[in-house]
């Protein structure tokens, strides 16, 4: 199905452009798909290739991720990563109406714990997005606690990363923000079999998931150049992070967060962007 996605841009200059982050399953950077945006091994919003062993705290936490491995100097070094704070109020709708086309189906996925995070990964190959006519199949799809991109200084209770590579290896990742409400009924058939402990081999999850039923009705989103948002924090990342929230149960909210109570990237500066 395709949809209109009306850009928002950020007044300051957040030259709303492209990001992406990719998951650690494989970073989504350019090889296999990693955990947090993790499309390939070396391209995935989180790799799946640990060089080196990372964190959400102490000493291989967030703040030392550049320090940890020279691939991961973008972590420290890097002019355009993620995630974002987006100020609302100097945001204003870009004039011009940009078109993202996105075709999601019902598909199988298979599900794994990375160690950073609870990931799906695409067993077919009927999702896609088309962005500046360049189009993006769906690699992988996992989730933080809370928020990674904020809004006007706050996080939400999680977000969902869809990441999506293109034939060249260059990623696009649509962000969602979930908050507390009412049971995400398309999630909770994969919700009941999440896996506590980091898994070796990927399950097959028994029903298909609709991710178009993943999306906000309201697809008004903020798009700009970013980076994975785990290590190696490749950049040149085409982000869009919809404005409006879609909603998850406590009790699911709940579930993830007995399992990863924390395992979100601080916000990064908007340096020329902003």
């Amino acid at each position: 199905m395709k949809r209109k996605s009306i850009y928002l841009l950020v007044a300051a200059s957040l030259a709303l452009a492209a990001c992406a982050e990719q998951t650690e399953t494989a970073p989504v950077e350019t090889p296999p798909i990693t955990d947090s945006t993790e499309p390939s091994d070396e391209t995935q919003e989180e790799s799946t290739e640990e060089l080196t062993e990372w964190s959400y705290e102490g000493e291989s936490g967030p703040e030392h991720w550049g320090h940890l491995h020279a691939s991961y100097s973008a972590c420290v070094d890097g002019s355009e990563q993620s995630p974002i704070n987006i100020d609302l109020a100097e945001m204003e709708a870009n004039q011009q109406i940009e078109e993202i086309d996105i075709q999601y189906e019902p598909a199988s996925f298979s599900l794994v714990n990375n160690g950073h995070t609870i990931q799906k990964n695409a067993v077919d190959e009927n999702n896609a997005i088309t962005l500046d006519g360049q189009e993006y199949q769906l690699v992988q799809f996992h989730f933080h606690t809370p928020s990674e991109h904020q809004f006007n200084g706050e996080h939400y209770d999680m977000e969902l990363h869809l990441v999506h590579q293109d034939i060249n290896g260059n990623l696009a990742v649509l962000g969602v923000m979930i908050e507390e409400g009412a049971e995400n009924e398309e999630l909770a058939p994969a919700w009941g079999e999440l896996p506590e402990e980091e898994t070796e081999n990927e399950v097959a999850l028994e029903e298909p998931i609709n991710l178009q039923n993943l999306l906000p009705d309201d697809q008004s989103s903020f798009h700009y150049n970013g980076s994975l948002t785990t290590p190696p924090c490749t950049e040149e990342v085409k982000w869009i992070v919809f404005k409006e929230p879609i909603q998850k149960s406590a009790e699911q909210i709940q579930a993830f967060q007995e399992i990863y109570e924390e395992n979100h990237r601080p916000v990064q500066p908007l340096n020329e962007r902003g």
